[in-house]
């Protein structure tokens, strides 16, 4: 997903206080830290887990975890199934490459490849397997540290998604009272979330999966640094922060000690939407400081944002449970317009560059029609967890919360409430002129954003399960039937697998373009080819990705692998040139399948309109596509396609005109062959 971006652009300084050929101490430092971390974390989670109880476990079963544990010490089991080891018996990377390169590159990367495993690989690997012992998860403090956190490049596009609404329905066009009914479902979430009331997802269904990403959903903010930015997650907030035509708010969520109801929400926003008052100086852009380069936000804050009224207000926002956008804009799915979803999505993403908080945990963004959309910062978690909370919000608000025949929401209006409060503000002229270089750069990159919303409506689910064949490798191979119509060649293509099943897991990449994948794309194009010998080698590539997602799912992935040990690398000083080709190599297509109906709260049987429309991301690479997919119900699949207009290259809406090809070939080969 977005974080291809970033794991081939990231750059970082480490001086090593000398090093040790065994053991650096440099490295040694970063894996303390790294531990510290993880225990910090267990004594909490054990503390709660004694006041609420550990679910879904109980005390009867930790004796079978202990028996389990001693087995495999005793028998010399590895119970990671050699994820660790993998290095010493084969190099599964360069298989990857196999089909992007011609006979002579691929010998030398095989040249440089095990030069690598003799030496220096193994030095590395001992600093890795002595994280994994210490550390909670080896891989992902270093995967929000040095992808995301220490990323200089502005976060807009480059990192942030974002999260589209109902596909077909607009339960009100009443703005206020969407917002009303949608923010107090969020706060009925943070609830459940905080009570630990929300079931574990399971794998399968059987094996329950790590919930950690949910616990900084809310009340979290990235607050900027000069190298580095951190993540700042407090307890629970009493209010939020409202943007609106360039003034901000504080609305107090709270009353009595309970949630302000929909009704009074609803009262608190259109005061927000009646007020007339216009921006102070500097309030207009001020958030184009989140959507410029971190550097000069991060100097900027620390030399106009540390005292005063501008401290106090910056500190409303960064302390909110989230931040709120009610945009001045309409948006949303139009039949009668083909490019209804690129608008939509090109809003949500980036917006005017300064209408969006882009450092908190979500900006929630409601329309002036009734529309809504999230837009997410990635650092914290991946698109599955602001999923999670996005289906349990769409389903209270329509199913359970619900509005009155003239839009409003339900229940009796408490006028006595404080009106909101408008924050105050003292931005200086030198200020204000950083704001505008921030507001520029943020420009030029959202106007270089090509992107294009395409409703594949031919067939779903349904079909492709007929077909015996998983629908993701189906819409994989899809993909790369169009990426090779649309550019003549192969590329490395990054699909996002997520690794929860771990503790603290977070994602793993599964190169989508194989040795199979390929021989399957040139029998596509080769007229030669029968249809039953295309089908056959469609089947073999189906079946590879099917066995690589698994495998990345189980820890069996390379690339978060690979990474780590280039992190050591760094730490310890030591050059690796294979790592290096690796780390930088580009990703010109990089996927994501947006996962729906995670709580099955809404029987999109019953109601086939009330259909989320998934949600996507910016292009990764300058010549190259972002695709992310949902697969909606059994007969509809939507793609968020993103790439660049100033590349002669790519074509967002020629690539989905490819796409939804590529799809209606595949499926030929299987009605011809039922034919036969």
């Amino acid at each position: 997903m977005a974080e291809a971006h970033q794991a081939v652009a990231f750059q970082f300084t480490v001086t090593p206080d000398g090093i040790d050929l065994q053991l650096s101490r440099e490295v040694l430092k970063h894996i303390y830290l790294s531990g510290v971390t993880s225990w910090k974390k267990r004594a909490i989670r054990f503390k709660n887990g004694v006041l609420t109880g550990v679910y879904p476990a109980s005390p009867s079963s930790w004796l079978i975890v202990v028996i389990a544990i001693m087995s495999t010490m005793y028998a010399r089991i590895d119970p990671s199934r050699g994820m660790i080891d993998r290095i010493k018996t084969s190099l599964p990377y360069l298989e990857s490459v196999r089909p992007l390169l011609d006979d002579e590159q691929y010998k030398q990367m095989e040249t440089v490849a095990n030069d690598f495993k003799k030496d220096p690989a193994p030095k590395f690997q001992k600093h890795l397997k002595l994280k994994s012992w210490w550390a909670t998860n080896y891989v992902s403090d270093w995967w929000e540290e040095y992808i995301y956190l220490r990323g200089r490049d502005p976060i807009m596009v480059n990192s942030n998604f974002y999260t589209m609404d109902l596909l077909y329905v607009i339960p009100t066009h009443r703005q206020a009272a969407r917002a009303g009914n949608v923010v107090h479902a969020m706060l009925q979430y943070r609830r459940k979330l905080e009570r630990g009331e929300l079931t574990p997802l399971r794998a399968l269904g059987i094996v329950p999966m790590c919930s950690f990403q949910y616990e900084r959903m809310f009340n979290t903010t990235r607050i900027p640094g000069i190298e580095t930015d951190f993540v700042q997650h407090l307890k629970d907030r009493k209010h939020l922060v409202v943007y609106h035509r360039g003034r901000f708010f504080k609305v107090w969520l709270y009353y009595g000690g309970r949630h302000l109801w929909p009704s009074e929400l609803e009262l608190q926003f259109q005061r927000i939407l009646d007020d007339k008052s216009e921006p102070q100086p500097g309030e207009l852009k001020l958030p184009s400081l989140t959507a410029g380069n971190r550097v000069p936000w991060a100097r900027a804050r620390l030399k106009y944002f540390t005292e005063g009224i501008n401290q106090a207000s910056l500190e409303a926002i960064e302390t909110a449970a989230f931040f709120l956008t009610l945009d001045d804009e309409a948006h949303g799915y139009d039949p009668e317009n083909i490019r209804s979803l690129d608008l939509y999505a090109k809003s949500l993403l980036h917006g005017k560059c300064y209408d969006r908080w882009f450092d908190k945990s979500f900006t929630l963004i409601v329309y002036k029609n009734g529309k809504i959309g999230v837009n997410t910062e990635h650092s914290w978690a991946d698109s599955p967890i602001i999923g999670h909370m996005w289906e349990y919000v769409l389903a209270t608000d329509c199913f359970q919360l619900g509005y009155t025949a003239e839009g409003h929401c339900k229940g009796d209006i408490n006028k006595s409430l404080a009106t909101p409060t408008r924050l105050q503000w003292d931005i200086p002229k030198a200020c204000q002129e950083i704001i505008e270089s921030s507001y520029m750069i943020a420009k030029g990159i959202a106007n270089d954003v090509d992107f294009h919303g395409c409703l594949f409506n031919e067939f779903g689910k349904g079909l492709i399960k007929k077909c015996r064949t998983s629908p993701d490798a189906f819409i994989q191979l899809a993909l790369q039937l169009a990426h090779y119509r649309d550019k003549g060649e192969f590329c490395l293509t990054y699909e996002s697998s997520m690794t929860r099943m771990f503790r603290e897991g977070r994602t793993e990449t599964v190169r989508s373009c194989t040795c199979e994948s390929t021989a399957f794309v040139r029998a596509m194009e080769d007229e030669s080819t029968t249809n039953e010998q295309r089908l056959a080698l469609f089947k073999k590539a189906a079946d590879k990705h099917q066995n690589m997602y698994r495998l990345a799912m189980t820890g069996a992935g390379i690339d978060r692998h690979l990474f780590c040990l280039y992190i050591v690398s760094k730490v310890m000083g030591i050059d690796s040139p294979f790592l290096k080709q690796v780390l930088s190599e580009p990703w010109r297509l990089s996927t994501s399948q947006t996962p729906q109906q995670q709580l099955n709260l809404i029987d999109i049987q019953k109601f086939p309109k009330y259909v989320g429309a998934g949600g996507g991301f910016g292009p990764v690479a300058d010549d190259g596509y972002g695709v992310s997919y949902i697969i909606v119900g059994e007969n509809l699949i939507t793609f968020h396609i993103s790439s660049k207009f100033s590349s002669p290259e790519t074509d967002s809406f020629r690539f989905g005109q490819n796409i939804r090809q590529a799809m209606l070939d595949i499926r030929a080969l299987f009605n011809l062959k039922e034919k036969m």
